[in-house]
């Protein structure tokens, strides 16, 4: 896949290899805090004992076009905007150039449609457990009677909430809405109400993909 082959991080300076590409959000940043790693334990344990048994993933998605490089991980860090303290980042930053199309990474029914908060134009797309979120497009949100819609005209996107989505359709643009320093997607993944390191599960989707073309 495309996503995975050999890149050159602007922002760390590295070359990945397939392999270890999807391990980068893991060594962005050395966070010892006890609280981020109980939430990184709970991830690795739902993603590779509850889920990766049945090799669910194998026809997940990639959620964004034309990565270049993750520029932060999931858990606690400090502002990008300023000030000292630590925020706990609920998801994982994947750059690609504004415009970029985002990919549904899997199949499942749009829950939410929103457009005011920090996360800006964004979609929250429900699989089975799994809500995936994906934050900082483009574009605006509508309604009309009581449905709402997402929509970015220069696009092509038009989604509506209750709308069925397959993986690895696409659901929007890379973009700077919402609380950002620079064109990213924000990707959030939660199990059971409870948020999950992306990072994890996409170490696990690529095994399951890999295995199947072996």
């Amino acid at each position: 896949m495309k996503q995975f082959q050999l890149l050159r991080s602007q922002k760390l300076g590295f070359t990945v290899s397939k392999k270890s590409l999807l391990l980068v959000a893991l060594s962005l940043a050395s966070l010892p805090l006890l609280a981020w790693h109980q939430k990184k334990v709970t991830a690795e344990e739902v993603a590779q004992n509850k889920i990766a048994t049945g090799n669910l993933w194998r026809k997940a998605s990639f959620p964004v076009e034309n990565f270049q490089y993750y520029s932060s991980p999931f858990g606690y860090r400090r502002s990008p905007t300023g000030g000292s303290g630590l925020e706990f980042h609920s998801g994982l930053d994947l750059v690609a150039p504004q415009g970029s199309y985002v990919r549904s990474w899997w199949t499942g029914t749009i829950v939410k449609v929103a457009d005011r908060d920090a996360c800006g134009t964004h979609v929250i797309i429900r699989s089975g457990a799994w809500d995936h979120i994906y934050c900082h497009m483009q574009g605006q949100v509508g309604t009309q009677g009581k449905n709402r819609y997402m929509i970015d005209r220069e696009g092509g996107i038009v989604l509506w909430e209750g709308q069925t989505i397959p993986a690895g359709a696409r659901i929007g643009r890379v973009g700077m809405t919402g609380r950002t320093t620079g064109p990213h997607l924000h990707w959030g993944l939660k199990y059971a109400n409870n948020y999950i390191d992306p990072a994890l599960v996409l170490r696990v989707m690529y095994a399951q993909q890999k295995d199947g073309q072996s």
